[in-house]
């Protein structure tokens, strides 16, 4: 993964960049969740194969069963999922990075955009953007078929349906997953999530149990965007180049996906997934002006302006609406109870997937990056493609309008050959839903690998062959249930996957909260203790260090006169006071600069960790040249547990390196005080992220 230079990604304790140096080692398999995942899925395989109308029975009943039982479930639990992640990033935990302190983004804001877009839809989107709004206006879930009401209707449940309730799934797993792996190093799994409230236990089998139902429900959610893929490409294929409708093609079609995670396993995310989701979000947007051009441009923007209203003001209503009175439980079973399972069989997939390429955002950026951007572009996208779907059936053409809504793969192209120019827009269509297909099985692929794999650092990725195998298993996977019942399958076998998988990101959202709570801890802590690094210096003193920027000889002079017998005197006293303290030094690769870092543990709770850092920055143009004969000078940044604390000490005395020392010191004695007064209220356990034990069982993997 690429990232910027400069010294905000220098690294640091909790920098991942420092793992990268000193634990080169290689990923290698999680036994349990490997075998565990691999044995249900091919078992799941082969017995749909092998007897598809008992698999379709069985599956049809389970999905009966929990639509009638826990129908109010997934519509009440959704709720909760965007109401928390609101919540927080409105909060001041809003303002915390996905990273130290210190790191910024990996990405540029177009490439993290498309990422976000195209990791979290796939070639369904144009699957529904037709079928949906025209089955919920021929056979609405209430109220009179083929009225102005229903139109509005059909329009606002495919909205809600792709809108901020499901986006809000996947902006939970990732601003956890993101929080735990970068700014505590532990592992980018789902486990990592869970340390606040089981503490060591993650890396254990309730660990192996959480990441084995979390492949198991990303491997069936990504089935159903590649059943879906199967069938729609199938048939612009034989639209385009007369390839007959079949299993003949459609296993091609799985072939295809496997062999372009392959391609891209070689390639990396950087020239893989990047690249891929940046040319198609280019080519979705020329299809769409095509379409909003071809039809009548000025009446899309009336209806997509009534649109946007319409999802505003009726969302409350429609959110928690679960039909009491009268249930539609045929409609709720293949549209919003659907939905709402496909979407948190996919969170940990996409959730991974995004924390993967969101180090150094604010959880408030990550949340409303995740939320708004993603939502403007499908409710664009379903708002011209349904409306003008709409606009052919309620112009009388009732034939378009069956088969949009009884065979939805064939509804986009019929749409698209009601306009000019059929053959250039089917065959645009082809590529994006190919793109968009190959994609999503190049994303699942990597993050699947990786939840079965332990990385030595959060931005290591699994070995090649286990993303090719994991991609194969979701093509066995597709290809079973494709024979089992179609599409139909598919989305019956993700209700039923989706059901667990959503009780752990209930325990997420309690895991995540009870850590955001310590940083507030260390935030209080920072207002309340002595913190003034400069207190202590004269105008004169503070004026000629303001001035001065020193080269690497007067950093190692630095260290050697002012850093280590200061180090040294406070881990002397700190150890006549009873403090197990300790003085690590070793060596800046980039500038051959020592380094030190005071480590003083605390028992079971987070231990106290100063370190003073060399880094090489550019000399900036307002430098007085006499001052200094280089292009570069060295500052020394303090380091906490929580990354660069943005300020340098080079040119402290010993005195008052000392005192800073002991600032944040007893800033540190603070924030646990806080903490354990928290525990102690709240009968909390006494563990979060970021204690000592983390530390030591990343360090020893």
């Amino acid at each position: 993964m690429s990232s910027n230079g400069g010294r905000g990604n220098a690294p640091g304790p909790g920098d991942p960049a420092t793992a990268v140096k000193q634990r080169p080692e290689a990923s290698r398999l999680k036994p349990v969740v490997f075998v565990g995942a691999s044995v249900v899925i091919l078992a799941i395989s082969i017995w749909a194969i092998i007897t598809p109308t008992g698999a379709d029975y069985v599956i049809g009943t389970v999905v009966g069963w929990i639509s009638r039982g826990f129908g109010w479930y997934y519509f009440l639990v959704a709720t909760l999922y965007l109401g928390f992640v609101v919540f927080i990033a409105l909060s001041r935990y809003g303002a915390v990075k996905l990273g130290p302190q210190h790191s910024t983004p990996d990405y540029g804001l177009f490439a993290w955009a498309s990422m976000l877009f195209a990791a979290g839809i796939g070639i369904d989107l144009l699957f529904f953007s037709v079928s949906g709004p025209v089955t919920h206006y021929l056979a609405p879930p209430e109220g009179d078929p083929e009225t102005i009401e229903a139109a509005r209707q059909a329009v606002v449940w495919s909205l809600f349906h792709y809108g901020i309730t499901g986006w809000a799934m996947y902006a939970l797993m990732g601003m956890a997953l993101g929080y735990f792996a970068f700014r505590y190093r532990l592992p980018l799994a789902i486990r990592s999530a869970l340390y606040p409230l089981i503490g060591r236990r993650i890396h254990g089998r309730i660990g192996d149990a959480v990441d084995l139902a979390a492949i198991i429900g990303t491997v069936f959610g990504i089935s159903v965007s590649l059943g879906i893929g199967v069938v729609q490409l199938n048939y612009g294929l034989n639209v385009l180049f007369g390839i007959p409708e079949g299993v003949t093609a459609q296993v091609g079609l799985i072939v295809l996906a496997v062999l372009v995670a392959t391609v891209s396993a070689v390639a990396g995310v950087d020239r893989g997934i990047r690249r891929l989701s940046e040319i198609n979000v280019v080519l979705a947007i020329i299809l769409m002006l095509y379409v909003l051009i071809a039809e009548d441009p000025v009446w899309l923007l009336n209806a997509l302006i009534l649109n946007i209203g319409d999802y505003i003001s009726r969302f409350p209503e429609i959110t928690l609406n679960t039909f009491a009175y009268d249930q539609p439980i045929d409609w709720l079973n293949a549209w919003t109870l659907f939905f709402w399972a496909w979407w948190i069989a996919w969170a940990p997939f996409v959730g991974l997937f995004l924390a993967r390429i969101s180090r150094g955002r604010t959880i408030r950026q990550f949340v409303a990056a995740t939320l708004v951007i993603p939502l403007l572009y499908t409710l664009t996208f379903l708002s011209i493609f349904g409306n003008s779907a709409l606009s052919i059936v309620m112009g009388g053409n009732t034939e378009f309008g069956q088969t949009a809504m009884n065979t939805p793969e064939h509804g986009f192209y019929t749409l698209l050959d009601q306009y000019p120019g059929f053959l250039f827009s089917a065959g645009l269509a082809t590529i994006v839903g190919l793109l968009l297909y190959v994609t999503s099985a190049d994303s699942g692929a990597l993050v699947t690998g990786n939840l079965s794999s332990y990385l030595p650092t959060p931005i290591t990725d699994a070995p090649a062959w286990l993303r090719v195998y994991w991609a194969s298993v979701t093509g066995l996977l597709t290809l079973a249930m494709l024979i089992v019942g179609g599409v139909s399958a598919l989305t019956n076998a993700t209700i039923i996957m989706g059901l667990p998988f959503s009780f752990v990101m209930i325990l997420v959202m309690w895991g995540l909260s009870r850590a955001l709570r310590v940083e507030g801890f260390r935030s209080d802590a920072s207002r309340t203790a002595l913190s003034a690094p400069m207190t202590a210096r004269t105008w004169r003193q503070r004026l000629a260090r303001a001035m001065n920027f020193p080269g690497k000889r007067a950093g190692t002079r630095f260290v050697d006169e002012v850093c280590r017998p200061a180090f040294q005197e406070v881990s002397g006293e700190l150890r006549e006071q009873g403090a197990d303290a300790s003085v690590v030094e070793g060596v800046d690769e980039d500038t051959g600069i020592p380094h030190l870092e005071l480590r003083v543990p605390m028992g079971t709770e987070e231990e106290f960790s100063y370190r003073v850092w060399p880094i090489e920055v550019p000399t900036p143009a307002f430098a007085i040249r006499s001052l200094t004969e280089h292009d570069t000078y060295v500052r020394f940044e303090v380091y906490l547990t929580e990354g660069s604390q943005g300020y340098d000490v080079m040119g402290y005395s010993k005195e008052q390196l000392i005192g800073n020392i002991l600032d944040e010191y007893e800033r540190h004695l603070e924030f646990l005080r806080l903490h354990r007064e928290a525990v102690a209220d709240s009968a909390l356990p006494d563990h979060g992220p970021g204690t000592a034990e983390v530390y030591q069982e990343d360090e020893e993997r």
